[in-house]
Order: structure tokens, then sequence, then C-alpha cells
């Protein structure tokens, strides 16, 4: 199980562990929860609290001992919706605080994998309905996985943006994959790019990717940038192949 998922919405690594446990353990007390989760007993319990706090399990008293039980886990998608209310309602706020910066940054570093998909979310915070992007290759399903890039794509369709990607010829493999997806067209050049360095162009954004195992990126919001890579982009796509 990808355990990063329960990350993403917002548990920590030991409440995690302590939910998982009970989960398989059903009704049970602390002590069996310490030897399934292999944590530590003061671990064990402040978890315990959170997780109660959190509405994410329960418990009932037997005698002078707490029997502990994991909700059921759809009751995790009423977790998710509660912590997108509570979002929501300071959304407004901070979007007038935004307004305030007299210049935004020009250029932002993410690291690693949520910094990624913080990134690759950003380019689609955007009313234009068509980016392209060049180099790149199978690294980015290995790092990323096949859940994200769908649920990405999917998001990309509902806004009706369209995707024209450029590979190298070698990739034509991963180029047929990629261009069965709804919206995306792809075409290949003999121009030789870095496999692990991958280009996206979206309106005034610049985003560069390099696919490490850990990996790292830049994203360039600067209209006169964006509008250089694009120009290469063409360039490069006018006498590429499909």
């Amino acid at each position: 199980m990808d355990e990063s998922i329960l990350e993403d919405i917002g548990l920590t690594h030991a409440e995690i562990k302590v939910y998982l446990a009970l989960l398989e353990l059903g009704s049970s007390s602390a002590g069996l929860i310490l030897e399934k989760s292999n944590l530590h007993n003061s671990v064990v319990h402040r978890n315990l609290d959170r997780l109660i706090e959190k509405g994410l399990i329960t418990y009932v008293m037997e005698g002078k001992k707490k029997h502990y039980q994991a909700v059921n886990p759809k009751l995790l998608v009423a977790f998710l919706d509660e912590k997108k209310g509570r979002f929501m309602s300071v959304l407004p706020e901070l979007l007038e605080k935004q307004k305030l910066a007299k210049k935004k940054p020009e250029a932002v570093i993410y690291r690693g994998k949520r910094g990624i998909r913080e990134l690759l979310y950003g380019m689609l915070d955007t009313d234009v309905k068509e980016d392209v992007a060049y180099g790149g290759g199978q690294k980015s399903d290995e790092v990323m996985g096949t859940y994200f890039w769908d649920g990405f794509y999917a998001r990309k369709i509902r806004k009706k943006i369209k995707s024209r990607l450029l590979f190298h010829e070698s990739l034509r493999w991963w180029g047929s994959k990629m261009g069965r997806k709804q919206l995306t067209e792809v075409r290949y050049t003999s121009k030789e790019f870095e496999g692990l360095t991958e280009t996206i162009v979206s309106g005034n954004r610049v985003g560069i990717i390099i696919w490490l195992d850990n990996p790292y990126g830049i994203l360039i919001d600067e209209e006169l940038a964006a509008k250089s890579y694009r120009k290469f982009f063409e360039v490069l796509w006018k006498s590429a192949r499909d």
C-alpha cells in the first residue's frame, strides 16, 4: 500500500501506522497496537489521542482499560471534506493578501515528489487552453507513479487544456502511451534531449523538471521567458514527425 497517499491528506507517519494497525486488529488495547505498529509506547498513546481528535478512531471503556477501534475508511472522505471546507473558508482572505504583493516571484524552486506535484498543478491554475512540453520520458512515470498521472490528466481534461508533447524518437513506445490520452497530441524528433529533463510551457509559465529519484523543478513565471521557450518548441514541432 502506498502510505504516502495518507500523508498527502494530512496524516503523519506515526498516525498512519497506528490507524493501519487498528484496521487490521479491530477493537484492541493500546498494548496490542504497540506490538502491531512497532512504535514506542509514548508515540502510540500520543497518536491515539490525535486520531481521536480527528475523528478517525473511537474507544470504549472495558473496566479501567480503553479499547480502540478504527472508523470505517470510507469516513476519511468526510475528514477530507472537513479539511477542504475549512480551507475554503479562508481562501478569499488568502487571495486578497496575494493581491497586495507589489511583484510576484519570477522563479520558485520545488524539491521532492510533493514539490513537483505542487509545480505541475500550479501549471494548471490558468485560463490557458493549451500547454506544450518537450523532453522527459518514462522516468516521470517511475518517479510520480501512474496513479498521479491519471489524476493529473483527468484534471487537465476537465479544464479542457490541450497538450502537445515532443519526445525523442527512441521514446516512441512512451509517446504512444501518452498520445492515447484525451486532448493530447504527440510528435517525435531526432534532436537529442537529456532524458531526465522536461520543459513545460503554459501561458506565461515555464516549468523545468529534473526527473531524479528525488526530483526537483523550477517554475518561472515571466512572459518573455515563456515566449522564448515556446518559440523554441514551435521550431522543433514543425520539423518533428508523427
